[in-house]
């Protein structure tokens, strides 16, 4: 995701590289939700209060993880997986009407993020494998071992390789607002306008910097950043983002978090020269993309995903930011269910 919509968040060592670019935008109140599915979606915001979940740890693949897990356990089973620089609480307009419609619901705080483990590695191979470790976990002995696959940004990333190089655990995909690795690859590598779009991932390869940015004032930056991502900036206000707050400011998270983009850099370069590529997504997929993205151009990195998933379906959401789940989430729950009862 992008950091840069709104320079007066940037510190000054980069604050220039992308000024020119900025981006001014009328904010429009979004009208109060009318549906079951979005009552909990209120002008003030959701709270922790506002949300009954089971909190839970896991040792899977190495590495322990923190998650949160709602609905009956016969239940088919969703995988909500977060990106940067959230945690589980990306999907709190997404858990309960997903348990109301008839689905058992497991979203982690990924490796590196809140209180999960810190350790790496952290290239797409560990990090789905800790996913469908995860899901063999909450399985248990007898049950199901796959998942109704969905996520954003990072945790899109996830489960595009996830649904590649794992089949068997990913029933369906979802993704919101994160291309497949290879059209990011050849979107950074033929477009100058991404490029410049990318800029804080070759910021996020310095040493120290990056987490002093994120960290320093209960991670203001942090805030920041979704403010400065969204169209609407409703449901991102102070108190509502403090779960994501807190979790950026635990021992480890910042430098955790961060180190998704140098392993990318890294692995970028090596997948270049072995001319890495990925296995056809068979299930069922969705790609939802919100149109006023400024981290992530859907010209550049969309048309011709459907070469890597057959059945993919696209749909664009209007009018809407990078955090699309949070910014339009009766918009991205109506569409996400339709999706999954096909």
């Amino acid at each position: 995701m992008n950091i840069a919509g709104d320079a007066s968040c940037l510190p000054p060592l980069v604050a220039t590289l992308h000024f020119t670019d900025k981006q001014w935008r009328v904010i429009t109140p979004r009208r109060a939700p009318s549906t079951p599915l979005a009552r909990s979606i209120t002008r003030c915001g959701m709270r922790l209060s506002d949300l009954e979940v089971t909190h839970a740890e896991a040792r899977v693949n190495g590495v322990r993880l923190q998650y949160v897990i709602k609905g009956k356990e016969d239940a088919p089973l969703v995988l909500l997986l977060h990106g940067f620089p959230e945690s589980w609480w990306s999907w709190r307009y997404q858990i309960d009407p997903l348990v109301e419609a008839g689905y058992r619901v497991l979203v982690p705080d990924q490796r590196g993020y809140a209180k999960s483990d810190k350790h790496g590695p952290f290239d797409l191979d560990t990090l789905a494998n800790d996913m469908c470790a995860l899901v063999d976990h909450v399985a248990g002995k007898d049950g199901k071992k796959s998942a109704l696959v969905v996520g954003h940004d990072w945790g899109g990333a996830v489960a595009w390789h996830l649904a590649s190089t794992r089949p068997e655990h990913c029933e369906k995909l979802v993704v919101m607002n994160c291309p497949h690795p290879i059209m990011f690859q050849k979107g950074l590598t033929s477009s100058f306008s991404q490029l410049k779009k990318s800029w804080y991932m070759f910021f996020f390869q310095l040493p120290w910097l990056p987490e002093r940015t994120l960290t320093k004032n209960g991670a203001e930056y942090v805030y920041k950043i979704f403010r400065a991502c969204a169209t609407d900036r409703t449901n991102f206000g102070r108190d509502e983002l403090a779960p994501i707050l807190e979790g950026a400011c635990e021992p480890g998270a910042a430098k955790g978090m961060l180190a998704w983009y140098r392993q990318a850099l890294v692995s970028g370069f090596r997948d270049r020269l072995r001319n890495k590529t990925y296995a056809t997504i068979t299930a069922p997929s969705l790609l939802l993309w919100a149109t006023d993205d400024i981290a992530l151009g859907f010209e550049q990195l969309v048309p011709g995903t459907e070469r890597y998933a057959p059945k993919l379906v696209v749909e664009k959401i209007a009018r809407c930011g990078h955090f699309v789940q949070a910014e339009q989430p009766e918009e991205v729950n109506r569409r996400l269910l339709a999706f999954l009862a096909r």
